[in-house]
């Protein structure tokens, strides 16, 4: 008789830990660990600013070729700018 290969064995192993993971209901285990939600609120204070869509365009462009969103480049230009008015 031929015996289950080791890959075979954890194979059926890990199929019972993804169906338990899929089965069980973890919410007591997370309740009778004592561990509280953690909230990261992000540094900054959120604006609103009504760019026209050539702006935005031109930001996403330059941003491009930083790596970076145009949120994140108006941002820099912010920063980095400021101190000029």
């Amino acid at each position: 008789m031929k015996t289950p290969s080791k890959r075979t064995v954890q194979k059926k192993s890990k199929d019972r830990q993804i169906e338990e993971f899929e089965t069980r209901d973890l919410g007591g285990d997370i309740r009778a660990s004592g561990v509280r939600p953690v909230v990261l609120r992000p540094k900054g204070h959120p604006t609103s600013i009504l760019l026209e869509p050539e702006l935005v365009e031109q930001l996403r462009e330059k941003g491009s070729k930083r790596g970076l969103g145009y949120q994140t480049m108006l941002k820099l230009i912010v920063r980095e700018h400021l101190h000029e008015y």
